[in-house]
């Protein structure tokens, strides 16, 4: 891959050089003769097929993650969240036993994998929410998260932006389904499909920036499944943060400085 320093940018093919745009930059790279009807018959490319057939399951399986989380991936995601999600599954997929192209993606048994998962870098929320406080539990069906946060001073205990007048605490509850290499249909599927990318946020009220929070904060999500999750499902949990500017009595989000992390996988 080179660069296009030349004042004329396009994109295309020419003389075997293929011209393109990559976030604002002009690349130029040689035209390959590879195929993708070679890719997907040469025995030399065996290896390759494998690979992207995995790759194929943990994308769904990743955006199944995306899907439990829809509200919140539009409002705290980065740019990257998929690809990074994606990624996250790879890991998992790697981890789990089986021939190479048929591994499955098990989340239940890594779902220490899962912890951690910021779903914005940039904003980590062990920064901005310096009050203590323990990860959410789930009850005995895996279905109810609860999280409590102590009464806090939010001045010395929570950086907020700038301009910021109110907050929220936030607990969202997601399920995902193991996914596993279905020969018949030589795909991956989700092994529980009824169970899988179920998700419910719940929120704080509108918490005034500046001395005391005046209590504890006690959110409950709760998907309503009202029975045991399936062995092969996991259920996730993550916690976060919104800022809002008070104007004229009205709450105006931030569109940036707001986190949110999965706090508990099981």
């Amino acid at each position: 891959m080179a660069k296009n320093r030349s004042y004329l940018k396009f994109e295309g093919t020419l003389d075997g050089l293929t011209y393109y745009d990559q976030k604002g930059q002009s690349l130029v790279k040689t035209k390959t003769s590879l195929t993708k009807s070679r890719i997907m018959k040469d025995a030399k490319f065996k290896t390759t097929r494998q690979n992207m057939t995995e790759f194929g399951g943990c994308a769904q399986a990743g955006k199944a993650f995306r899907k439990a989380f829809a509200g919140m991936v539009g409002i705290m995601g980065d740019s990257y969240i998929s690809a990074r999600v994606s990624a996250l599954m790879k890991r998992i997929n790697l981890k789990t036993p089986g021939l190479r192209g048929r591994r499955g993606i098990d989340l239940v048994t890594n779902a220490d994998l899962l912890v951690d998962f910021s779903f914005n870098p940039a904003d980590s929320l062990e920064a901005i929410l310096l009050a203590p406080y323990a990860s959410p539990t789930l009850d005995a069906n895996r279905d109810v998260a609860t999280w409590l946060v102590p009464d806090f001073n939010t001045d010395s205990l929570l950086k907020s932006p700038e301009g910021a007048t109110h907050f929220q605490l936030i607990l969202s509850l997601g399920t995902v389904s193991n996914y596993q290499y279905v020969d018949s249909m030589t795909k991956y599927q989700a092994v529980e499909k009824d169970f899988n990318s179920k998700g419910i946020t719940a929120y704080s009220a509108y918490i005034p920036i500046g001395g005391m929070v005046g209590a504890d904060t006690t959110l409950t999500a709760d998907l309503g499944i009202g029975a045991p999750l399936p062995a092969t499902v996991v259920a996730i949990a993550a916690i976060g943060i919104l800022f809002f500017q008070e104007v004229d009595g009205v709450q105006n989000q931030f569109a940036q400085g707001n986190s949110l992390v999965v706090a508990t996988a099981e």
